[in-house]
């Protein structure tokens, strides 16, 4: 069974080093000639901070990894959504200055040849960067998604396709194309930043900040641990059982698989004022609250409406105190009803409602 390495954090540079060298990427990686292609989610352009986009010290943490185990050949790969400019998505990132400072090209798959590879469903064309690199390194974000309800390792792969190929995906409904080019590609190594990834949009704007980030081997492994952590289940994102299906890796994860490098710290940065936001928290009692687990609150409160008029403790303050309603995590074991977990996950709470 693969494992999952789970981080806490605000440092996504600092957090991505410590995956890469807990996780002994470069084990990936059996000749120091091998081409790395990273590859992060720039759907649009915008400031990652806003819950869209792949943090640049996730870049830059790669970057410096990989080369300083002697890796030479390291390249930026990605193509935005239909509509987007890559170019100046990449600049409103910083990703400019990262390819500045450390040397390293960015090169944008909208202009580039494709390849026809046989799949599950028919040929797909996918570009000959992504598949002729070495190793190609997944650096989605975990969000919500509009279409597919959540985008992280799988769906990241989209940008890996020509405009009309991206175009005919969801002629096709989506859910078939995404399993079966996870199934052709299937990337060995993928980093999700999970910082700050919106709600339930692609294009973010209501970011939910949790200080996380997690490293995996298994794409499908790792949406489904995503799902978890969104309060979702796998039948609501069909694409991952499928993807399973077709053969591009597995949903399971036992206790064990996952491995947590630091635990969660009191925070007040929450996710930006949004009324969104407020509106789901508005019966909730937060007293010194880290990110991680108000973040999974805020998530299940978003796909479980059951939960929204209900009396919420949660917070490092209401330990060992007692609260007639719900408590979120073992800080507020004292409540009449508890939810477990330092943090629990947000379908474990949904699922409480």
């Amino acid at each position: 069974m693969s494992k999952i390495f789970n981080i806490y954090g605000n440092d996504a540079h600092e957090m991505t080093l410590k995956l890469l060298q807990e996780a002994d990427a470069i084990k990936l990686v059996p000749q120091k000639n091998f081409t790395v292609a990273l590859k992060p989610n720039l759907v649009v352009g915008g400031d990652p901070d806003n819950g869209a986009t792949t943090h640049g010290g996730v870049l830059s943490a790669c970057i410096e990894y990989f080369r300083d185990n002697g890796v030479k050949n390291i390249s930026i790969i990605e193509g935005s959504w239909v509509g987007a400019e890559t170019m100046r998505s990449m600049k409103r990132a910083g990703y400019d200055e990262i390819c500045k400072k450390y040397h390293v090209e960015f090169f944008d798959l909208k202009h580039d040849k494709t390849q026809s590879i046989q799949t599950k469903i028919g040929a797909i064309a996918i570009c000959q960067r992504a598949l002729n690199t070495g190793l190609l390194v997944n650096l989605p974000v975990l969000k919500g998604h509009c279409q597919t309800v959540m985008t992280c390792a799988l769906k990241n792969l989209k940008g890996c396709l020509p405009d009309n190929e991206k175009r005919r995906f969801h002629s096709l409904g989506l859910t078939k194309p995404i399993a079966a080019l996870g199934a052709v590609m299937r990337p060995k190594l993928n980093i999700v930043d999970s910082i700050c990834g919106d709600l339930n949009f692609e294009e973010g704007g209501n970011p939910i900040r949790t200080n996380r980030m997690f490293l995996g081997f298994d794409p499908v492994q790792i949406d489904s641990y995503g799902c978890n952590l969104m309060g979702l289940n796998l039948d609501q994102v069909p694409y991952i059982k499928l993807a399973q299906d077709y053969g591009a890796g597995s949903i399971l994860i036992n206790p064990d698989d996952i491995i947590n490098l630091n635990e969660p710290e009191n925070s007040r940065t929450y996710p930006r004022a949004s009324g969104t936001v407020a509106n789901l928290t508005r019966n909730v009692n937060e007293n010194s609250a880290c990110s991680a687990c108000y973040a999974s609150l805020v998530r299940a409160l978003s796909v479980n409406p059951k939960g929204r008029n209900l009396k919420i403790c949660i917070g490092q303050g209401w330990k060992g105190k007692n609260f007639d309603g719900l408590g979120i995590g073992n800080c507020c074991s004292c409540a009449s009803k508890n939810v477990k977990g330092c943090p629990p996950s947000a379908v474990d709470i949904a699922n409480s409602f």
